[in-house]
Formats: C-alpha cells, sequence, structure tokens
C-alpha cells in the first residue's frame, strides 16, 4: 500500500480527514521520536503523520531528533515524506504567505547528528540534487492548484537556532544567494537521502527574516500570525497532494545506498550491521542473528496470548 509520510512544522500539528486513525508509539535504535505516529488512511492512501515539534510544540529545533524521526517513517512503511516547514524569506520577490518548494539546502547546524551511518560501518550518500524532482512535481501542481503563490526551486539554509538571525548574519546569508532560512530542515533531509525515502519540503514563508529594511524584525507574534494562515494553506496543498502519490518509484531515491557503504562487508561491526538491518539488509541480507530475535519474538508473541486467552 502506498504510505506517505508527513512532518508537520510549526504550527501544522494534525491532518484532519484522516479516517483509520490511531497514534503509534515507536521505538528506535537512536531513541525517541518527537511524538508518537499518527496513523491513518486519506483519500485511499496510508498516511503517518509526525508533528516535528511534538504536539503543543514542545521541542525546540535543537532538541530534534532527526534520526529518530526519519527511522520511525520507514520503520512504519513510508516511502514518501513530505516536510512542511516555516520559514524566513531571504529574497524580495518571496513575499511572506508564499509556498517555496526548495531544491538545495545549506547546512549551518552544529550540534545535531547527521548520518545514521558510524560505529564500524561507513556510507556515504550523495547529496548533489537533495529533494526528489518527482515528488517536487506532484508537490508543485497540487500547491499551485490551492491558488497559492508558489515558487519552484532555491535553496534553504538551515540555522541551529532558536534564536533568530542577526542582522549582520542575515545580511551574510542573503549575499550567499540562499533563498529561504529555517531552523529544522537540516540534517532532516540527509537522513531521509540515507534512509532511501523520497523527500521534498514545503517551505512556509511568514517574514522576511531581519534584513529588510521596511518590513518589522521578525518576532514571533508575526510568526504565528502569519503560521496560522500557512497552516490552512498547506493542509490544502497536502489534500491535493496525497491522492496524486502512489507507485511505481522511477526515481533514483529507492537505490541511493546500493554504492553508497564503502566499509567492506568482512569488517562490519556486529552491532551496528544489526542497529542498521532496517537500512542495509536488502543489500547485505538479513542481519546476523536477525532470525533469533524474530523467532524469540514470536515465541514471546504467542505465550502472551495463550495468557491472555486464559485470563479472558
Amino acid at each position: 500500500m502506498t504510505t506517505i509520510g508527513i512532518i508537520g512544522g510549526s504550527g501544522l500539528y494534525e491532518l484532519e480527514g484522516m479516517t483509520d486513525v490511531r497514534w503509534q508509539r515507536v521505538r528506535t535504535p537512536f531513541g525517541d521520536p518527537s511524538d508518537a505516529y499518527c496513523v491513518g488512511r486519506f483519500a485511499d492512501r496510508r498516511v503517518v503523520f509526525l508533528p516535528r515539534h511534538g504536539r503543543g510544540h514542545r521541542v525546540m529545533p535543537t532538541e530534534l531528533n532527526p534520526r529518530a524521526n526519519i527511522w520511525g517513517l520507514k520503520s512504519l512503511g513510508v516511502e514518501w515524506v513530505v516536510s512542511i516547514s516555516a520559514v524566513g524569506s531571504m529574497k524580495e520577490h518571496i513575499r511572506p504567505l508564499d509556498l517555496v518548494i526548495p531544491d538545495q539546502f545549506f547546512d549551518l547546524t552544529r550540534r545535531r547528528v547527521s548520518s545514521f551511518f558510524g560505529d564500524g560501518i561507513v556510507g556515504h550518500v550523495g547529496m548533489a540534487d537533495p529533494v526528489c524532482p518527482d515528488l517536487s512535481t506532484l508537490l508543485e501542481k497540487a500547491a499551485r492548484e490551492s491558488g497559492a503563490t508558489v515558487h519552484r526551486g532555491g535553496t534553504y539554509i538551515c540555522i541551529e537556532g532558536p534564536q533568530f538571525s542577526t542582522k549582520a548574519e542575515s545580511r551574510i546569508y542573503r549575499s550567499w544567494g540562499v533563498d529561504v532560512i529555517g531552523m529544522t530542515n537540516m540534517p532532516e533531509a540527509k537522513l531521509a537521502r540515507e534512509a532511501e525515502l523520497c523527500y521534498v519540503t514545503l517551505a512556509l514563508a511568514t517574514d522576511y527574516d531581519v534584513w529588510h529594511e521596511t518590513h518589522d524584525a521578525v518576532t514571533v507574534e508575526a510568526v504565528i500570525a502569519n503560521l496560522l494562515k500557512n497552516v490552512v494553506t498547506a493542509k490544502e496543498v497536502l489534500r491535493r497532494l496525497i491522492p496524486a502519490v502512489g507507485p511505481p518509484r522511477t526515481c533514483g531515491c529507492p537505490e541511493l545506498l546500493r554504492n553508497a557503504i564503502i566499509t567492506n562487508p568482512t569488517a562490519f561491526a556486529p552491532k551496528t550491521r544489526k542497529r542498521l538491518d532496517l537500512l542495509i539488509g536488502k543489500y547485505f541480507g538479513p542481519a546476523p542473528g536477525a532470525g533469533r530475535v524474530s523467532r524469540q519474538r514470536r515465541e514471546r508473541d504467542a505465550g502472551a496470548k495463550r495468557r491472555g486467552a486464559r485470563r479472558g
């Protein structure tokens, strides 16, 4: 079944119109995701929704665990990911309330782990084209059909936060030619590539950061006011996009790890090999011990059912 992941940014904590909804917690080898995942159906598609900052907006950008967030989506069968993100505009022609579908990222984060690899297995995934072109095309079509002003392409610069930029920083970023600025989509996009997911960002412009001489400097109040308007637009875009997404995946995203792992398989660290089985098992076979774990789990679950039947 087609399974689409939605990562909701600031202001987007739920997706109306989903049926058969249940909230599912996922344990990952990399810690806890931002929240439980809202799993349901929308327009004959299976949808897995994650509020990036947690319900109630409890997790600030530096505290995010993007490895756990992406791993959880992958483990739930997601193949396509649409990441919703509030951003500041760094270009005059990208006005507040406009939508941007970036095709490049610039990572200025400092405190976030940006790879599933390490600890005995080395992988180098290409990032020249960090978003899925096919999903970007579908997203652009849905966004334009919603009636919004849409900018296809551009560079998203990701800063650590949680503070907004100084004027000096904002001017320097503009001199680099970036288009929007945010705090969340890196290393999220890198990890989605390592997980072989089709990934795209829908960036919602809320302000002009602090560089614009005739506009007030960015404030939380101004951001929230435009966020509420943008969220309505984002939900309409998703309502149009989700039914259009489906197999086959003819892009290169499902094979990104085929030639990315440089470590000789005979030198794989056993614990790391087992931990990464979800990502690399299709290339190297099941991790040693995976079958034993599965049998143990089946026996444990069967025992639990027998105990439950006796109690019932």
